[in-house]
């Protein structure tokens, strides 16, 4: 029986008595966060963990990944995809643990050591299970996430397909350090995350002495209007209702108060909601610093880089993964999120492709739940004693979600 919750279930009871194992690889994982694609000594831990199980494994060519199919006893039939991803972040870890990070400058700060461990008990739940799988279950541990994007790299080299047959349905949790009570789960249908988008601005004046700006092409006031321009757009060009949020994080140019440059920069980052409003401001913020540009007599250089896209839920998948939740634990631990996530997911490339659900999971250690540090501080601390139910919730997916064809 879940430590949090009221009903049981044989992937609650498997995910309990695997819990110890799955925490103790939890802790292991902690104390060697590796960023981005190369993470040797993360992937060994997890092949590690597989050992022994009948799994096919497949290690990715050119990052780290790890893609087991488990065959089910009942199959062929329809393919799950069950995500946990792998990376660390660039943060000096300040959360006093005995499996703090042994390497310095990174840290778990997101939870992705806490999905990687959830996801291996699910492999355990169901490989305990398999003789009941009416298909096969394809396992995706993935580095990469808050980097350049391992999940369309995966997808290259054949994630999709790797069971031989189309992946049918994809799912995946996230923990949270903050903002619910510890156990609770938190989705939504359609729009969970934003798709998140760069654009660079380089602004070409003609520098000289700033006391005679007539003489110059000052290119920092241009930028400036350019910025506030960017802002009126988002709130005059696009629907309140699809929103836009566009943050301007950087701005350089210059070098001494009385010297003009010859250029100045800035960076953006646009987080939207729907494909149609995304490529709209692509358009837009383009036209807006070119026309502005010209209008002063400058040049400008912008390029807008495409990041991650929308993260999806499909409805039906993400009322099934709702009941699910609902089942398992009871009514009182799951939430609906009334909002999207302005923070963006590479899972979102898998749920392009196939129809699935996201759902969020709180790991928050602190009885302030609301006040504590949140993911990405390092002063996040995660409660990894919800792992069992976790992985018992990802591998009930698997099973139902096979059951139901």
């Amino acid at each position: 029986m879940s430590a949090l919750g009221r009903n049981e279930s044989t992937a609650l009871e498997l995910g309990h008595r695997f819990g110890p194992d799955t925490i103790a690889l939890r802790r292991a994982l902690h104390e060697v966060p590796e960023y981005d694609l190369d993470l040797p000594r993360t992937q060994r831990l997890i092949l590690d963990a597989l050992e022994g199980l009948d799994l096919e494994i497949t290690l990715g060519k050119t990052l780290s990944s790890v893609t087991a199919v488990l065959r089910g006893g009942k199959g062929p039939g329809p393919v799950v995809l069950l995500r946990g991803d792998m990376d660390a972040l660039p943060v000096t870890e300040r959360v006093d643990v005995p499996w703090a990070s042994k390497n310095p400058g990174y840290m778990h700060a997101c939870g992705h050591d806490l999905h990687v461990a959830g996801l291996v008990g699910a492999v355990r739940i169901l490989h305990e299970l398999r003789a009941e799988l009416a298909g096969d279950v394809v396992f995706m541990f993935q580095p990469g996430e808050e980097t350049t994007g391992g999940a369309p790299i995966m997808i290259r080299e054949g994630l999709l397909d790797i069971a031989g047959r189309r992946v049918d349905a994809a799912y995946c949790l996230h923990v949270q350090s903050a903002g619910d009570p510890l156990g609770m789960w938190n989705s939504r249908p359609g729009p969970f995350m934003a798709a998140a988008d760069q654009f660079h601005v380089r602004v070409v004046g003609a520098g000289g002495h700033g006391a005679e700006p007539y003489r110059t092409k000052d290119p920092i006031p241009v930028l400036c209007e350019m910025v506030t321009g960017l802002q009126a757009m988002v709130t005059r060009q696009f629907n309140v209702f699809d929103p836009v949020v566009l943050t301007v994080g950087k701005i350089a140019g210059g070098t001494k108060e009385n010297i003009i440059p010859d250029d100045a920069f800035f960076d953006a980052t646009i987080r939207t909601f729907s494909e149609q409003t995304r490529h709209g401001v692509a358009t837009a913020a383009v036209r807006l610093v070119e026309g502005i540009a010209a209008a002063h007599g400058l040049t400008v250089e912008a390029e807008y880089q495409l990041g991650y896209p929308v993260t999806v839920n499909d409805e039906t998948e993400y009322e099934f993964a709702r009941d699910t939740i609902v089942d398992l634990f009871g009514p009182e631990r799951f939430r609906l999120r009334p909002d999207p996530k302005v923070g963006a997911e590479d899972m979102s490339y898998v749920l392009n492709e196939v129809p699935g659900a996201y759902v969020n999971l709180s790991a928050c250690a602190s009885p302030d739940y609301q006040n504590a540090p949140a993911n990405h501080s390092p002063l996040a601390n995660f409660d990894d004693s919800i792992l069992p139910d976790a992985s018992a919730l990802l591998a009930e997916l698997a099973l139902r979600r096979l059951t139901r064809g």
